[in-house]
């Protein structure tokens, strides 16, 4: 028995609804949700951070969600895993004729030709081919704001350089100070200040050929390696974080800066 042939065995086990797991024999396709972005998330920071046996293992728990959902499809009569390895094989083929026909594109074309066999296989279903219909709304935000402006700017509703987007980020900004300073603060208006601010600042990654998501994980991860050292330090002088005033926790963070600068020279 091949490896995935054993794998769809396993799970089929797991859901036998005699001998099988309890917990495995209870899930539902809307209850695995919340595991499969985790495992992606995970697949991600093995990438990251570990080594390839790490990322392997990481593969293998997201590729058992697939195998989960196509167990669970086999039992309502729905699909199976053949089924889904079949439609994404049609569908990559469908989409690359320039691969698997006689098209001849560009590496600049490709993008555009992916997007109209998209929306001609959307008008043969009978849907709607809006500019922003098949943008998912329960990805993470920051990836969110990214597709859909990379959607507007396919018809021109976009800036041609990043100098003007600088100059919103600014104006966005000067919002949120504005509404901070107010007599009397509203907080939602602030949060919506916020977000506008944050929007703008996703445009401008995207006009700077920059993933903003990938910039703030980086960003974080910084953050965090600092601030551990930071801690370090005052555990080294025999102090406490908690009882520290923000001008020492400043000093510190200042010390940490200054090493790092010192070690890159």
């Amino acid at each position: 028995m091949d490896n995935l042939a054993r794998l769809l065995a396993i799970m089929e086990q797991l859901r036998d609804p005699v001998s099988g797991c309890p917990w495995d024999q209870q899930q539902t396709m809307q209850s695995l949700t919340r595991y499969t972005l985790e495992e992606a998330y995970e697949v991600v920071d093995a990438i990251e951070h570990s080594t390839p046996q790490d990322i392997r293992d990481e593969l293998g728990d997201l590729l058992f969600q697939v195998v989960f959902y196509a167990q669970l499809g086999k039992e309502q009569g729905e699909f199976d895993f053949n089924d889904i390895a079949g439609a994404i094989s049609d569908k990559m083929v469908r989409r690359h004729p320039h691969v698997f026909g006689d098209n001849n594109v560009s590496a600049e074309q490709v993008e555009q030709q992916w997007e109209a066999i998209k929306a001609a296989e959307k008008q043969a279903k009978g849907q709607a081919a809006g500019i922003l219909d098949d943008v998912p709304v329960g990805m993470p935000a920051l990836m969110y704001a990214q597709k859909l402006q990379k959607r507007c700017a396919r018809v021109g509703f976009d800036w041609d350089s990043p100098q003007p987007v600088l100059a919103k980020v600014k104006e966005e900004v000067e919002e949120v100070a504005q509404e901070l300073n107010a007599a009397t603060v509203d907080a939602q208006k602030v949060e919506e200040e916020i977000g506008d601010a944050l929007f703008a600042m996703v445009n401008l990654a995207r006009h700077c050929n920059v993933d903003a998501d990938t910039a703030l994980r980086k960003a974080s991860h910084k953050f965090a390696r600092r601030f551990n050292q930071v801690e370090s330090l005052a555990q080294a002088n025999q102090q406490s974080l908690a009882a520290m005033s923000l001008p020492e926790l400043e000093a510190l963070w200042q010390e940490v800066k200054a090493q790092r600068a010192a070690a890159s020279a």
